[in-house]
């Protein structure tokens, strides 16, 4: 699997879809895979959601609950889901955004047939972010190869009017894919992300802050902020009806400059850890959402200083300050994949909180309040399960792990 897709929460669900190949472990014959959770950990798989054609791809993209019925695919007793995706020819001719409804709470998918909804006759045209803002549907969709982010809105999900484009903008280092649109009081946040061209290989997530007018995005500035400084986060987004108006996203765990050749079998691919998301002045902040069975995890402060989570001796993550400057280096929990094995961030002279969260096969690190996310797959026979404490460290708290001198 890879982008997560379709991310809504309804009737007590959190619902994942996901660019999916159900024949392989390798990319291809893209459909929507599809789980449920009632805790954003503990998924359910259920059959394929909408499936490919002999010519056609089912590329990344949204659902809805249509709460109104305004596309009539059900009734306002029963709220038709809908999807909303990108239909990629196979031969690489055109995307065009496509629409498919549910009566039954997301289990079963029928696709349009007025389909495609909103076609502009693009080979590089994709990832709708469907939402319901101020009395109308805003479609947020990347011109992948221009750098531009559009956007379009719609009475009914199905009759589509362009509004505005946003960029190019800060980082072009790669084509534009899977934005989303987020409001945080009177600030919005527009997630970018980009292959390649990432912090430092590959894919990656910048954000832009700035306002909605209703008709188009106005960045306060062109900076470049990274969402993540790990090689492993991409194409996330954030679920559409969260309880309490929460921010939640999920990316995919993984980097297009090496993903086919990650060597597990017989799946491959997972998403990150669920994070909320908020904001605090310039920066947007990740605050992992806590798992109900838990997850070994260390937290400590430092200004200058280091621990390393090990599986023995030989095999270990390195985490710290050192110069002024974050580094988590994974050099000797690694394999033969070309990757940069060290991530570095200026945090100046100042004591720095950081927590790491650590699974079978990836590490997931949040500091400064969440103002710093580092996400990175791991290799390692067993599992980290272990911590040395190196000089210069506080405020040590740990679980699931053993303590070495």
């Amino acid at each position: 699997m890879n982008d997560p897709n379709g991310l809504f929460y309804y009737k007590g669900k959190y619902h994942l879809f996901f660019q999916h190949n159900p024949r392989a472990i390798d990319w291809g014959n893209m459909s929507w895979g599809h789980a449920v959770s009632t805790d954003l950990y503990n998924w359910q798989e259920l059959p394929i959601a909408i499936n490919c054609t002999e010519t056609t791809g089912i590329f990344s993209g949204s659902a809805v609950v249509d709460h109104n019925n305004t596309s009539g695919f059900g009734t306002k007793e029963n709220p038709p889901i809908v999807a909303i995706y990108t239909e990629h020819h196979n031969d690489e001719s055109n995307q065009s955004q496509c629409l498919a409804y549910s009566v039954d709470e997301g289990l079963t998918f029928t696709k349009y047939a007025g389909n495609p909804v909103l076609n502009i006759n693009e080979k590089n045209f994709r990832d709708p972010k469907v939402q319901w803002i101020e009395g109308q549907w805003l479609m947020t969709v990347a011109l992948a190869s221009d750098f531009k982010i559009s956007f379009y809105s719609s009475p009914n999900l199905i009759e589509w009017t362009h509004l505005s484009d946003f960029g190019p903008a800060a980082e072009i280092g790669g084509v534009w894919e899977c934005p989303d649109l987020i409001q945080f009081g009177e600030k919005w946040v527009l997630l970018v992300s980009l292959n390649p061209g990432g912090y430092q290989i590959g894919s990656g997530t910048q954000y832009f802050i700035g306002q909605w007018t209703g008709t188009e995005f106005i960045a306060d500035d062109t900076t470049t902020r990274w969402l993540d400084y790990g090689r492993d986060n991409y194409a996330g987004v954030t679920f559409s009806n969260a309880p309490d108006d929460k921010k939640i996203f999920l990316g995919w765990m993984s980097n297009w400059h090496y993903a086919s050749k990650v060597p597990t079998n017989p799946w491959r691919s997972a998403m990150t850890l669920p994070r909320e998301l908020s904001l605090r002045g310039d920066r947007l902040i990740q605050t992992p959402i806590n798992c109900p069975d838990g997850f070994p995890e260390v937290s400590f402060t430092t200004q200058e200083g280091s621990i390393k989570i090990s599986e023995n001796e030989n095999r270990y993550v390195e985490i710290g300050v050192h110069n002024k400057t974050l580094f988590v280096d994974t050099s000797n929990a690694w394999n033969e994949l070309e990757a940069p094995t060290r991530q570095e961030i200026a945090v100046g002279d100042r004591t720095l909180d950081i927590r790491v969260i650590i699974d079978r096969g990836s590490i997931e690190l949040f500091a400064d309040g969440g103002a710093i996310s580092v996400t990175n797959l791991v290799f390692v026979d067993t599992h980290l399960s272990a911590i040395e404490v190196g000089e210069g460290i506080s405020a040590l708290a740990y679980s699931g792990l053993s303590l070495h001198a």
